[in-house]
């Protein structure tokens, strides 16, 4: 199952329990309390259904999660007629799978753009030239060209007095330093001095 796909399962997943409950209760409103039940009982089943998938496929692989009782919750609710339970169960299970499907592709976006921003290579000064050299290539002593903009592969000491680093990264707040030529700039990952 491809993560797009699964993302757009949980998404309409969460619907259709919403929807569920929110039509039963206007039902239930309404005094149609056989439609009510219908409807929470529709809203239900999917939720049901794919996370009986879900605990299946979890126990071929052999892991044991709490979805089961998550299954078991609504499958008792509805076997002794407590439909608006079951529904309610199914939205906040949904909505916690909804809620961990968006917090697990921010967190992919977030990696992949911090991975986008790690230094492969550096611009190392040797015998009057500039030579772009892998990180492993890279010995204390060598003298690195950092440009604007750049993030500094390796900690370092300034050779310039106006060397002006950036303490800071991706801050809108972000200020140069001026550290004066000869003093050590160590930087951490995230392009701030240390």
């Amino acid at each position: 199952m491809t993560p797009l796909f699964h993302d757009r399962l949980n998404v309409a997943l969460l619907g259709l329990a919403l929807l569920g409950l929110v039509s039963g209760l206007a039902f239930w409103l309404l005094g149609q309390l056989d439609y009510a039940a219908i409807a929470w009982t529709a809203g239900v089943v999917p939720v049901l259904l794919a996370l009986g998938v879900e605990i299946i496929r979890s126990l071929g692989q052999g892991e044991v999660g709490l979805d089961i009782v998550a299954a078991l919750s609504m499958s008792a609710a509805l076997l002794f007629g407590e439909t608006l339970a079951a529904a309610v169960v199914a939205l906040m299970y949904s909505g916690g799978t909804f809620l961990e499907t968006f917090a697990q592709g921010r967190a992919r976006r977030e990696m992949s753009d911090l991975l986008s921003r790690v230094p492969r290579s550096a611009t190392r000064h040797r015998n009057g030239a500039l030579d772009e050299v892998p990180l492993d290539d890279i010995a204390p002593g060598d003298l690195l060209l950092i440009r604007q903009g750049d993030v500094a592969p390796v900690d370092g000491r300034e050779r310039r007095r106006d060397a002006r680093p950036v303490r800071a990264d991706r801050r809108v707040d972000a200020c140069p330093a001026d550290t004066g030529a000869g003093r050590d700039e160590r930087i951490d990952q995230r392009g701030r001095g240390l």
